[in-house]
């Protein structure tokens, strides 16, 4: 079922593959989560705690092989992928299985989606009221 949401993703635009995109998204502060595949190499594995170094975006090791994730996202093989929408990261992440092992990504993840959707409702709001005056 995970991999089946990577592949929504991909269909939908919110994950990046490969180093050097996602390298790009986490330079920009656009990935939300990193995802390292299980037997990514010792480079790639540097580089992607590199990405993530300094800052909030979590790096999470798949219990997929290259290939596994390559499958699910339609390439040949995938070591490294950014996803860059906060609420898919944390259904995917729900989807793994294990909550205790992932207990504080969820929780982390789960305090970014609320504060997501507070922005989205406040900036209806404001969008209302700017359109109707405000009430």
């Amino acid at each position: 079922k995970s991999l089946g949401l990577l592949s929504l993703a991909r269909k939908g635009g919110n994950i990046v593959l490969g180093e050097e995109q996602a390298g790009a998204a986490a330079r920009a502060s656009r990935a939300r989560l990193m995802l390292l595949a299980s037997d990514a190499g010792g480079h790639t594995v540097r580089r992607a705690k590199s990405f993530v170094a300094g800052t909030a975006q979590p790096l999470l090791t798949l219990p997929y092989t290259r290939d596994e994730l390559g499958d699910a996202l339609g390439t040949t093989s995938c070591a490294i992928a950014a996803i860059t929408d906060v609420q898919l990261a944390l259904a995917f992440v729900k989807t793994l299985g294990e909550p205790e092992k992932y207990a504080d990504l969820l929780q982390e993840l789960d305090e970014r989606v609320k504060r997501v959707e507070k922005r989205r409702a406040e900036e209806k709001a404001h969008r209302r009221n700017v359109r109707h005056g405000k009430s």
